[in-house]
């Protein structure tokens, strides 16, 4: 029913966020010129990081800005031929404030060529 490609990489995005080997699956699934892009920029990470070597830049600033307490990971959720989208929701404190934050987003990712092109993320605080 559903590209077989697509689900692949879906399953494998799910399974890197909940066992958190995301260098593994940045190296294995991700186009060198992917593009992530978040609901909104922040103090020290701008919205969108273009190309492999932002985001691995993104991701090592926020383990070094947040404190995960919880998270949990849902779906994948497939819309064939190249989306799928992913829940998360998290509690993590802010190491520089203090300030903890408890919310959820949704990840929508596009897929060619077997290697996601672009993640965008929607922020619903809680």
């Amino acid at each position: 029913m559903f590209d077989p490609n697509l689900l692949r990489v879906a399953e494998a995005v799910v399974a890197a966020n909940k066992s958190g080997e995301i260098e593994a699956l940045l190296n294995d699934f991700y186009a060198d010129d992917a593009v992530s892009v978040e609901a909104a920029g922040s103090d020290g990470m701008p919205r969108a990081a273009e190309g492999l070597d932002a985001i691995r830049a993104k991701h090592a600033w926020w383990n070094e800005a947040m404190e995960m307490h919880d998270s949990t990971v849902e779906g994948p959720f497939l819309f064939d031929p190249d989306r799928f989208a992913v829940r998360f929701s998290m509690d993590v404190t802010n190491r520089q404030t203090g300030e903890k934050v408890q919310g959820a987003e949704v990840g929508v990712y596009t897929v060619q060529n077997g290697k996601v092109v672009r993640e965008e993320f929607f922020w619903a605080p809680a």
